[in-house]
């Protein structure tokens, strides 16, 4: 078995373990009244992007190989490295969703008796989903050795998150007022102690 065949099978694992954390609480989240909806076209296009960036695009190249011509050599050290933030990543997303239980949503939605999380990965960044994310895109670029596919994740991430977070955030702000102000005081939004 190749170094790069490897790597994508690490990645296709990184995509299973995240559907088997996220499933129980979406199904659980659907029972909990949504009392304030901020869908907009701007999330929809940031979600799809993280979508086709993290899934979709290098789904598509582990099934095909497509596009070939972006293929470059696969290294042990670099596939290493992928396996860990792939983890790192996957460790972080359940310890996140755990944390927010009822209050969990895809979309940028207030649900009844909404309570703000200050504990667990929240005590050290605002948002450890996009910390979740950002490590699941960097361990595809080690994990895929191809420009197109192995980039996509880390494109994918920032496109939603910076069409995303600051809106995020001014709806916590609307909700939780001094108190989410003094919490961004604390903490970083999604690098502990650096951004």
């Amino acid at each position: 078995m190749s170094v790069a065949v490897v790597g994508e099978a690490i990645w296709v694992l990184g995509i299973v373990a995240w559907y088997i954390i996220r499933y129980p609480f979406e199904r659980r989240a659907k029972r909990v009244p949504v009392v304030s909806k901020r869908r907009t076209v701007s999330e929809a296009v940031g979600l799809a992007a993280a979508l086709a960036g993290l899934a979709v695009v290098p789904g598509f190249y582990v099934a095909t190989g497509i596009p070939k011509a972006a293929d470059y050599s696969s290294y042990p050290w670099a596939v290493a490295i992928g396996a860990i933030l792939i983890c790192a990543a996957m460790w972080v997303f359940r310890r996140t969703h755990k944390q927010l239980g009822r209050n969990w949503s895809i979309t940028l939605e207030i649900r009844q008796k909404h309570e703000l999380i200050c504990a667990g990965p929240y005590a050290f960044v605002r948002h450890p989903m996009y910390t979740s994310f950002l490590l699941m895109g960097l361990a595809q670029a080690f994990l895929l050795s191809n420009w197109v596919a192995g980039l996509a994740g880390v494109v994918g991430f920032a496109v939603l998150f910076f069409l995303r977070v600051d809106k995020e955030e001014r709806m916590m702000l609307e909700v939780f007022g001094p108190q989410y102000r003094a919490y961004m005081d604390k903490t970083k939004r999604i690098i502990p102690y650096l951004y």
